[in-house]
């Protein structure tokens, strides 16, 4: 078979969702001729119709196997499309990382260095966020995110990384600290410092805390687990945060691990076009080796890197 151009795959791409060779040709700045003769030349090459239209009608449809290639294309050639366009303007190597802020903030700068040591001019935009981390990578936004949700979307990848427990810290002068299967109770009339709606740790905390059959309702919630933080060791409250973000002699607050809690999964994942990609398979090199064992556990599952 003779070498497909990604000329030929971006105006059949194109002329399929537009549903026309003008639509296509108006986006890639070709004539109409140009645009059905490279989707004929595509059909040449791979011995089969793509594309069915019409003499003199304005919209085309999609053969079976034409239906079948658009669906293997789409999103990812957009988000290839988006990623090219970004490195060729920029003129540098970049890698874009999605990530909660606790995360960032607690767990990604001693990676940053180890990883920097081998690619000092590479540059590195880090993204916080919890939500919509899966929807950035896949319109080009991101390139990696470091999330504790698992998306199931073919188009992300996701690889566990570890595992961690989360702790219950409060001010110490409230008193002695609740068994782990106590604390439900003993949140019940207290005021709750936590997340924004939709963040992951968030919802985790409330289907802890109204495991009783209490209604807890936040006192103060924020973006991000360093807020959370501040607010607790202001007196204002308690929380439910990973247990890395908590100090152990930090006399103000008293943190109890809750070992009655499922471990929380952290997971790796990439836009799928960059499975192979030599930064991205450092980094996820580097992860490993900075935070399994330290501050994460070690997952039981197999955590091999796909070659």
């Amino acid at each position: 078979m003779a070498k497909i151009s990604l000329t030929l795959i971006q105006t059949f791409y194109e002329v399929a969702s537009h549903g026309s060779f003008s639509g296509a040709a108006r986006e890639l700045n070709l004539s109409y001729q140009s645009a059905a003769n490279h989707v004929r030349r595509l059909e040449q090459i791979l011995r089969e119709r793509l594309i069915e239209s019409e003499q003199g009608a304005k919209r085309i449809s999609l053969t079976p196997r034409g239906r079948a290639l658009y669906n293997l294309l789409h999103p990812e050639l957009d988000v290839m499309l988006e990623r090219l366009t970004k490195l060729i303007e920029n003129q540098r190597t970049a890698l874009r990382i999605g990530m909660p802020q606790a995360i960032f903030f607690h767990l990604l700068p001693k990676v940053l260095k180890r990883f920097r040591q081998d690619n000092p001019d590479m540059e590195i935009t880090v993204y916080e966020r919890d939500t919509v981390l899966a929807e950035l990578v896949k319109n080009g936004s991101l390139d990696v995110c470091i999330s504790e949700r698992y998306f199931g979307d073919p188009v992300v990848p996701q690889k566990l990384l570890g595992t961690y427990r989360l702790s219950l810290v409060y001010p110490s002068d409230w008193g002695r600290a609740p068994e782990p299967a106590d604390v439900p109770h003993w949140a019940a009339g207290r005021p709750f410092i936590t997340h924004e709606p939709g963040q992951t740790l968030r919802n985790l905390a409330f289907d802890f805390l109204n495991s009783a059959g209490n209604t807890v309702q936040p006192a103060i919630a924020t973006s991000g687990s360093s807020s959370v933080m501040r607010c607790v060791e202001e007196g204002l409250g308690f929380a439910i945060l990973p247990s890395w973000c908590i100090e152990d002699d930090d006399e103000r607050l008293t943190s109890v691990t809750l070992s009655n809690l499922p471990e929380v999964r952290v997971y790796f994942g990439h836009a799928d076009f960059l499975r192979k990609n030599e930064g991205v398979r450092m980094l996820y090199d580097v992860c490993l080796a900075e935070l399994v064992g330290t501050e994460l556990d070690e997952p039981s599952t197999d955590i091999a890197y796909p070659r």
